[in-house]
């Protein structure tokens, strides 16, 4: 390979190295500056990946203004020509694919997680609480009506007791989930809690008794609830009912008002 040939081959793939810095850097910018960085993680990083962002575009400008000189010159500086490294891929090809992958961040948008996600991740684990036989003195700081559905799953891991709340009044909001484990007249009202980013996120949630068929609320519709708590006995095999009365005992909201609402902007628990 001619010396021409060598340094049309590096100029290119530094390009696209230079390239793949600036797409994430913008892409990481935009996401930061759009509010859809929510949906992909926990708010105490947003400030790091907002300065990983102007870091990326400054050493991807910086990378760029060297390659312009580089064409200008027709040559490579003495340090792309002394200095070597080893990668495990093709020269270029893992550039190639953070820039394809940046741009397809591009193209297309970060959306909530779904219903069918929550059931890969084992939302039917967080359907039945354990309860305590002797109930023990509980305070909690906040009015029943003005809880979250996850202030709502947090006072009941800390208190798991349902005949505690019966009565209380409630108002909550999440995603609609069909779990197969519960009656026609029941869903599963849903949220995703963010630990670090959506990779590790978990649902939580509280079942809810309607007066119709969920047919009228299918998978991933966000649902505003007004009602007030109720304990129930929920079991998969009806015949099983009295013989796990004790143990399953649950805490359901006896839905008064349901109305359908848009997605929020912020979904997700912390």
């Amino acid at each position: 390979m001619n010396a021409k040939a060598k340094f049309s081959n590096k100029f290119v793939y530094s390009g696209i190295e230079s390239l793949a810095l600036l797409a994430w850097g913008s892409l990481l910018l935009k996401y930061s500056l759009s509010g859809q960085l929510k949906l992909l993680i926990h708010p105490n990083y947003f400030g790091l990946v907002f300065v990983t962002s102007i870091i990326l575009l400054v050493i991807g400008g910086i990378k760029t203004g060297q390659l312009f000189k580089q064409w200008r010159k027709n040559k490579l500086s003495p340090v792309d020509e002394t200095i070597k490294h080893i990668t495990l891929l093709p020269a270029g090809l893992g550039s190639s694919l953070l820039l394809i992958t940046a741009l397809l961040g591009w193209i297309i948008p970060p959306t909530p997680l779904t219903s069918h996600i929550a059931l890969q991740r084992g939302v039917s684990d967080a359907l039945f609480v354990n309860t305590r036989v002797q109930p023990q003195a509980f305070r909690a700081t906040i009015k029943p009506e003005e809880r979250s559905l996850i202030d709502w799953v947090r006072t009941l891991n800390v208190y798991p007791e349902p005949d505690a709340y019966a009565g209380k009044k409630v108002k909550v909001s999440g995603f609609v989930v069909h779990l197969p484990e519960l009656p026609e007249n029941y869903l599963f009202l849903s949220r995703f809690i963010l630990t670090c980013c959506a990779v590790d996120a978990y649902p939580v949630g509280l079942p809810v008794k309607l007066s119709q068929n969920r047919s009228l609320y299918p998978p991933d519709t966000w649902l505003e609830i007004e009602g007030e708590m109720i304990t129930d006995t929920l079991a998969v095999d009806p015949q099983q009912i009295k013989e796990t009365a004790t143990s399953q005992r649950q805490l359901v909201i006896n839905a008064q008002s349901v109305q359908k609402i848009p997605t929020p902007a912020d979904p997700y628990g912390y």
